[in-house]
């Protein structure tokens, strides 16, 4: 008997503009944990819908082998639901309250079923997520993102399902709700299939399946196996590439060097037949031989050179597009010593309520520190950010900022004109910068030939974030604060490593704030800070409590 929960047959899949996402994909996946990987648009989460059911496609046929959980990134609730509601749960508790209070209607014994331990499996999943302290009466609306994302995967583990389908689960999570998910996960025992851009989660997957031009490759163990097993096909590939176009130049020179000396021959065959005074028709036969042997000759290393220009299309499409961001930056350096902000007892209020308690919050950014601020959900990270940023007046306390450029990157990417080309927005960052140099940096952010003209509203995700960065990091004057606010949300795998060689390249001081242990990891964060229970103090990387 199979062991695949799920079996794609000759899956194909249009939108209704006839625009094609896939034809003829066939796969199985089976028990255990597998990752789907992918550059945002190349359709991850219309597969998943697909599977789900939620989707029809043009051809071909999806099969679920038993009882299937679906949690998409975006949950259809209405916010006056209860927790109860959410989680499917509402009527079988009233019904076995009810029993309990001494309704024996056959109605509420046949709502309950065999689930008479209902409202236990609630309460233990909701604690094994970290929502442990939610009544089942509160209502959705009260919730952040992050608990309502918690809660939707709650309601799948719920209904026991055999096969688990998840869309980004970690979007939205704070840093102690993501470990919840990973040891949750890390439990399951049935058939998961998973996106996220998360690769804490992703390492602890089983395999990757990588979705790419329409198909899918495998790739056994982690992401980090999987990272490896690609950077070793990409040296593979480049290595056949750079031997393919030494191939190809050789071929051509040795086409060249022959049909050059078949000119030389003949030349001098012409000459000789001449002095020896052979008859006409006998000269001529052996002229059109010499042609013969010569056209042979130009054929042969015409096949050779078609199979070497084969070979070299070949290589090049082995080769993966997967450009990183490479500037300089000396503009934006800091002094070792220069203080680019300095704050104490800052006092905030949001939604009549004190974020910063006791005697407020203190913070002082010296020199090209990098900064991780991290805290749950709710607890005014983005506050003190925009504090910083001079968007928003203290309610207490006093605040000084240096005199050089502070650039704030929100969670919106909401700093470009929309309507303006990517190359507008960049010449209104940088106006005195001649043409041919605005290029050159528009280029190294990735921005070439045509691209450079698209608004920037039809950018993608990734790409808006690239044109928010060249306009931000090369801007006149050059920002010596730089402030991000989940910054890696919603961005492909391919995007999060373009962003960290970008930062990688920034010389100034920034402060971000981010969930994600890796990107902090790899963007060289020197000092972390957590802002709990309203005091914002300094921990040990990193500090979940």
């Amino acid at each position: 008997m199979s062991d695949a929960f799920i079996v794609c047959s000759n899956l194909s899949f249009s939108w209704p503009d006839d625009t094609p996402v896939f034809a003829e994909l066939s796969f199985t996946v089976p028990g255990g944990r597998t990752g789907l990987v992918a550059p945002n648009g190349a359709g991850k989460s219309t597969l998943l819908r697909l599977i789900a059911g939620e989707l029809r496609p043009s051809s071909g046929s999806v099969t679920v082998d038993g009882v299937l959980g679906y949690l998409p990134q975006t949950l259809p609730l209405v916010g006056d639901l209860s927790v109860a509601q959410v989680l499917g749960v509402a009527e079988r508790i009233a019904a076995l309250h009810a029993i309990e209070a001494g309704d024996a209607s056959e109605e509420h014994f046949a709502t309950v079923g065999d689930d008479w331990d209902i409202e236990e499996r609630t309460r233990s999943e909701l604690d094994r997520l970290g929502l442990g302290d939610l009544s089942l009466d509160r209502r959705l609306h009260t919730l952040s993102g992050g608990q309502v994302i918690s809660l939707g995967l709650a309601a799948q583990l719920l209904r026991r399902p055999n096969v688990l389908l998840l869309d980004e689960p970690t979007n939205n999570l704070d840093l102690e709700a993501r470990h919840k998910l990973y040891d949750v996960l890390t439990d399951w025992s049935g058939c998961l299939l998973l996106v996220s851009h998360d690769r804490e989660l992703l390492d602890r997957m089983d395999r990757i399946a990588e979705l790419d031009q329409g198909e899918i490759r495998w790739y056994g163990g982690n992401f980090t196996a999987y990272t490896e097993a690609v950077q070793a096909a990409r040296e593979v590939a480049e290595s056949n590439l750079r031997n393919a176009e030494q191939e190809v130049k050789r071929e051509k020179r040795e086409m060249q060097q022959a049909r050059e000396r078949a000119d030389r021959r003949a030349s001098n065959a012409s000459k000789n037949l001449k002095n020896a005074g052979l008859a006409r028709i006998v000269a001529g036969g052996l002229k059109r031989s010499a042609q013969e042997s010569a056209g042979k000759a130009q054929e042969t290393h015409s096949s050779r050179l078609g199979q070497a220009k084969a070979r070299l299309d070949e290589a090049g499409r082995a080769v993966r597009d997967e450009d990183r961001i490479v500037v300089d930056l000396p503009d934006t350096t800091v002094p070792g010593g220069r203080t680019v902000f300095s704050g104490q007892g800052i006092r905030a209020r949001f939604d009549d309520r004190d974020l910063f308690g006791g005697d407020g919050a203190d913070l002082v950014i010296r020199g090209p520190e990098r900064i991780a601020l991290t805290g749950a959900n709710g607890v005014g990270k983005s506050t003190l950010l925009r504090l910083v940023n001079g968007d928003l007046d203290p309610a207490g306390g006093e605040i000084r900022r240096a005199d050089g450029r502070i650039a704030y990157l929100s969670q919106r990417l909401d700093l470009l004109d929309l309507d303006r080309t990517v190359a507008e927005n960049f010449a209104a960052y940088a106006p005195n910068l001649p043409d041919a140099k605005r290029m050159n940096l528009l280029a190294r952010f990735l921005f070439r030939g045509a691209r450079v003209n698209l608004p920037v509203g039809v950018l993608s995700g990734g790409e808006r974030l690239r044109a928010t960065l060249a306009c931000v990091l090369c801007a006149e004057p050059a920002p010596q604060l730089l402030l991000l606010d989940e910054p890696t949300n919603n961005l492909d795998l391919v995007s999060v490593g373009q962003l960290e060689s970008a930062l990688s390249a920034y010389q100034g001081a920034f402060v971000v704030v981010s969930h994600d242990e890796r990107f902090l990891a790899e963007i060289g964060v020197q000092r972390w800070l957590r802002l709990a229970d309203g005091q914002l103090r300094e921990v040990s990387a990193p500090d979940r409590g």
